[in-house]
């Protein structure tokens, strides 16, 4: 009894077996033509260039003293003119951050050229900000208000874009249009009609070194040092794969 069962199910199946088969022909032959046409990938990277709206600043003092405490409190001073110096040139609390404090004691080496122990001369402290700010166009007078304010740590500035999706959004567009192109004229090229896409990823968004920053010394009329923003890079790299159709 069980035989026949077992037989009858497999005849019953069939049927179902080979209409799941040929549901989908044109899934067939795409499997078919992936088999015989080749496989192209390759990245494309692009760039796109526009003026920066945002600017870094490093700024600090250094102070010393022989004790630790007197080092400190003059350090204190010095910091609260100096943040008290970038509020007045409008730069908001929010954009001005600690990026790096040292506490140090200094030492004098000369006793040791003779046999002795080095003997301690004082502490020394370092007190760091980064600053950011909007206003591009006057970069050269911020900095001329943080020397006049006892800064003696200046580094910078470094520009970028606060909001660079709208830039890596262009970018994606015209990367994907280009590796189009470029798979189309691979496949024509190797005797094909076309290429299909496969398979995309993002390479993730870069933001190359920005253009060289020149300053100059300030004319008569110039009320600081005169930056140049220039422009800044930020672009994406797409790996993409194609197949080559007939």
């Amino acid at each position: 009894m069980i035989r026949p069962l077992l037989i009858a199910a497999t005849i019953a199946a069939a049927p179902y077996a080979a209409s799941a088969q040929s549901a989908d022909p044109h899934a067939a032959m795409h499997m078919m033509q992936d088999r015989d046409t080749p496989l192209l990938a390759f990245s494309i990277t692009e760039e796109m260039k526009t003026s920066p709206d945002r600017a870094n600043i490093g700024a600090g003092v250094t102070t010393q003293a022989l004790s630790a405490v007197d080092a400190m409190r003059q350090n204190t001073v010095r910091m609260n003119a100096l943040i008290d110096a970038l509020k007045r040139a409008g730069i908001a609390e929010r954009d001005i951050q600690t990026s790096g404090f040292n506490l140090s004691p200094q030492y004098d080496y000369t006793p040791q050229q003779t046999g002795g122990q080095p003997r301690l001369t004082g502490y020394q402290v370092s007190n760091q900000l980064t600053v950011i700010t909007a206003d591009t166009t006057r970069i050269g007078a911020l900095i001329d208000a943080l020397v006049t304010a006892g800064g003696t740590n200046i580094s910078g500035p470094s520009f970028f874009v606060a909001e660079p999706d709208a830039m890596l959004d262009s970018a994606r567009e015209t990367a994907m249009r280009r590796a189009t192109e470029r798979a189309t004229r691979y496949a024509r090229a190797a005797g094909y009609t076309s290429a299909r896409l496969v398979s995309v990823s993002e390479g993730g968004g870069f933001s190359p070194q920005p253009m060289p920053v020149m300053a100059r010394m300030a004319s008569a009329e110039d009320a600081g040092n005169v930056i140049q923003p220039g422009q800044v890079t930020n672009g994406i790299t797409l790996n993409v794969q194609f197949r080559m159709e007939r």
